[in-house]
């Protein structure tokens, strides 16, 4: 199968939404082949290194089948192969995000009739 696109590959793979939010991804540095910083026209090939950054989360990746045309999750998964690696450090960081967010619980949801009065006497200062 002939070389694909990055931005299209990554859109297929389901990395990213839409094609333009891969385009974008790539040109702002979060995504990596082979440790360079590409374009997002560059070629992909099978066997490729890829390190996607989205959000807080870090995928390392070895491309295994191309495709150009978007295909269902699992489908998609198959486009792929996580490194070990990868994925470990992922895991843990979800899990300690998982339990600052245990530790330090914010509010239940939005203030009561009660709760909304206090706010507004503090922000008035009365």
């Amino acid at each position: 199968m002939p070389p694909v696109r990055l931005d299209k590959w990554l859109w297929a793979a389901r990395f990213f939404k839409t094609r333009s939010l891969a385009s974008q991804a790539v040109r702002g540095g979060k995504v990596e082949i082979n440790g360079a910083s590409p374009k997002p026209s560059r070629l992909v090939r099978v066997g490729d290194r890829l390190r996607i950054t989205r959000g807080e989360l870090v995928f390392e990746v070895i491309v295994e089948q191309l495709g150009e045309r978007r295909v269902s999750a699992p489908l998609a998964r198959e486009m792929y192969a996580e490194t070990e690696a990868g994925r470990k450090a992922r895991e843990q960081q979800i899990e300690q995000r998982r339990q600052e967010r245990a530790a330090g619980e914010g509010p239940a949801g939005r203030p009561d009739k009660r709760q909304r009065r206090q706010i507004r006497r503090f922000v008035r200062g009365k």
